[in-house]
């Protein structure tokens, strides 16, 4: 459990807060690219509390500025978007990719030019990668490194973005993505259905019947390895080893070979997340069936998970359903349906000094003290953690296997992870 204290240092990511400027200083996914057309409708993203609009602009460049016209706050998701810039349709004011007001046709001619210049526009960088629009929203003048994961290296076709959106703080939503314990129980109907057995093959077996996974970390520069290692199942272990890139990404283990998935918590405010699933294979094309064939979505990948419920109507669980078997009664739906009920049901930000925690918890133990000791040092003297030029982004990947009582999981993972590089996995050549 966590004092108040600790858990409002870790929670509140508004403007002005110990973690809200820490996590402003990660490059952290805005908006899908697709979803933005060449001067075609600006996009609302909301992010760390504040508001903006991204757009792409008649170069085909994107843009990431304050929602609000610095003239008289009218929202530029209004603007019309043309000769590469925002023009306010309330007085014509117009504003660039580099954030810079370019014309002010309300000012007298002969001081126009001037008066535009002094004109104060808040705009941040953007960069485009693994189907998505990143921005950098720190302090800094020159932003840090782009994180090149594996996924951002690949071509459009081969990456599948999809966003929910929970209306809980953003720490629920990535202690949830850490959690390899609860998958035996929350998605154990998922799991053992004819689409789960057909995605999971024989790993369905695997993840049912073992809910108390040995758990064993490996420090990294990223964050961590966590190896939930199931020893319970006859002659054979089996290992899920998630590697957890703080503060925002957990990659879910998966076959060696194959599509993989990637989830980030990215905060839209104290009390909504953006929870991204990103599905990716580095040898062929993706349509995101991974993601979607379990269950019944919203059709909307920028909110896949629009048609959940809520509170009100306990999202949708249907309790005949359990009494015929189904374990969590949210029906007909994916596992981050489930994972999303439950996340919203503690709370928008949960009393974390009321919690009671187990040996199933050691990984959010480990995030917790990382998290923290993170932003304590960051309000000390500025130092960023889990980043750098010590960090290979590139080579994070997660892998699930089952392996011989008398192998050590590490030992196996290595060797999978040559034969991989070996077999010619990775990165297409030509990208």
């Amino acid at each position: 459990m966590l004092n108040s204290a600790d858990n409002t240092l870790l929670t509140r990511i508004g403007p002005g807060t110990p973690m809200g400027r820490m996590l402003r200083e990660y490059w952290v996914p805005a908006c899908r690219s697709a979803k933005l057309e060449i001067d075609g409708a600006p996009e609302k993203v909301r992010l760390f509390g504040e508001n903006f609009v991204a757009f792409r602009a008649t170069d085909g460049r994107v843009g990431f500025l304050q929602e609000a016209c610095p003239h008289r706050c009218a929202s530029l998701r209004l603007a019309r978007n043309e000769g590469n810039g925002l023009r306010c349709i309330f007085h014509g004011w117009k504003f660039s990719v580099e954030g810079k007001c370019v014309d002010a046709p309300t000012e007298p001619r002969s001081q126009r030019e001037r008066f535009a210049q002094s004109v104060p526009v808040r705009s941040h960088p953007t960069h485009e990668a693994g189907g998505l629009v990143w921005v950098y929203m720190g302090e800094k003048e020159t932003p840090p490194p782009f994180p090149d994961f594996e996924f951002t290296q690949l071509p459009d076709s081969h990456v599948f973005p999809l966003r929910g959106i929970i209306r809980t703080n953003w720490l629920q939503g990535l202690e949830a993505l850490l959690d390899s314990a609860h998958v035996t129980f929350l998605h154990a109907t998922n799991l053992d259905s004819a689409i789960g057995r057909e995605l999971f093959q024989e790993e369905s077996d695997m993840m049912l019947g073992d809910g108390a996974p040995i758990f064993e970390f490996d420090e990294k520069p990223y964050g961590f390895t966590e190896g939930a290692i199931r020893t319970e199942l006859g002659d054979h272990d089996y290992a899920r080893v998630r590697e957890v890139a703080l503060p925002f990404f957990s990659f879910i283990p998966a076959a060696p070979t194959g599509p993989r998935i990637v989830c980030c918590s990215i905060p839209i405010d104290d009390v909504t997340t953006a929870q991204w699933y990103i599905s990716y294979n580095v040898d062929a094309p993706v349509d995101g069936s991974n993601l979607t064939l379990m269950g019944n979505w919203s059709g909307n990948p920028d909110h896949f998970n629009a048609d959940m419920g809520d509170e009100s109507n306990l999202w949708h669980q249907d309790r005949a359903a359990m009494k015929d078997g189904h374990w969590s009664g949210i029906v007909n739906r994916g596992n981050p349906y489930e994972d999303f009920a439950v996340q919203e049901s503690m709370g928008a930000i949960v009393d974390r000094s009321q919690e009671y925690l187990g040996t199933c918890d050691r990984v959010i133990y480990r995030a917790r003290r990382l998290l923290l000791d993170a932003v304590r040092q960051f309000d000390e003297d500025g130092t960023l953690s889990f980043t750098g030029a010590r960090v290979d982004y590139t080579s994070i990947r997660a892998l699930s296997f089952a392996f011989a009582k008398e192998e050590n999981w590490r030992d196996v993972r290595q060797k999978l992870l040559a034969d991989f590089q070996t077999d010619g996995g990775g990165v297409p050549a030509q990208i």
